[in-house]
């Protein structure tokens, strides 16, 4: 802006800042909605507060997958160095290496208030489709979950609209199990926003794992492990319990955009 109107640049920030009172605000990548889109996360997000009485989130098994790469995970906004001078700092620190397809594995987990499932790897080649979704997540992890999770009390099953979640088979599969599980007519479509592992799990589980790039696939496999484990229950139970609020916030806005 000092530039445009050949202001001093100082100048131009007493303008923004002090006599303006306004502040800069990063731009951000969201995902896309339409006005149908925006529709049904107001109907839905209605039903599912009406659904869960608060408290009841404790009940949920929030479940996703995610793609974690070999490379070191960095954050632009606030990854930063403290130097005199710009040439003081060394190579290996001041730049992070990227590749054009770095190596890569898909990841399943699971995340309740109280719990956590085992952490699945899609073997390299395979397509998640209702098949593998119920060989590699439904038979193992969740058919069980019931008790190994939640002792046998109530609890529900959340997954997203993906194609392998919301197939008939798939669908089907959760009834002959007797499984209570949100539909995909109840979950909001393009809703990244209200599964705690997308708005928080997930990051910090990257952050964590690929503090330091990995020089092989079972390397990253090795470290997710571990740091799977690490990640404080308080932590999990902390997110799980921003799903009402979060609820509440779309529903304030029209199922638009609360992030």
């Amino acid at each position: 802006m000092s530039r445009e109107f050949c202001v001093n640049h100082e100048t131009m920030r007493k303008l923004v800042v002090e006599d303006l009172g306004m502040k800069s605000y990063k731009r951000k990548n969201v995902h896309h909605l339409n006005d149908s889109i925006r529709r049904k996360r107001l109907e839905r997000c209605i039903q599912l507060k009406a659904r869960f009485a608060p408290g009841t989130e404790d009940q949920i098994l929030f479940s996703d997958e995610k793609l974690f790469t070999v490379e070191e995970a960095s954050n632009r906004q606030n990854d930063r160095i403290l130097a005199s001078r710009s040439q003081d700092i060394p190579d290996s620190i001041k730049y992070i290496d990227r590749v054009q397809k770095p190596l890569s594995l898909m990841v399943w987990a699971g995340v309740s208030a109280d719990s956590r499932t085992n952490l699945i790897f899609v073997p390299q080649g395979v397509k998640i489709n209702s098949q593998t979704y119920r060989e590699l997540v439904l038979e193992p992890e969740i058919a069980s979950a019931g008790e190994k999770l939640f002792q046998n009390h109530p609890w529900t099953y959340q997954q997203d609209s993906a194609p392998a979640h919301a197939s008939k088979v798939s669908q089907s599969w959760f009834r002959e199990q007797n499984i209570d599980f949100i539909s995909k007519d109840e979950w909001p479509p393009s809703s990244p926003d209200l599964n705690p592992l997308d708005y928080s799990v997930w990051a910090n589980l990257e952050s964590r794992a690929c503090a330091k790039s990995h020089k092989s696939l079972e390397s990253l496999k090795v470290s997710l492990l571990s740091e799977w484990q690490k990640i404080p229950q308080e932590e999990l139970r902390k997110a799980v319990h921003q799903f009402r609020s979060r609820l509440t916030c779309v529903i304030h806005k029209k199922g638009g955009y609360i992030e």
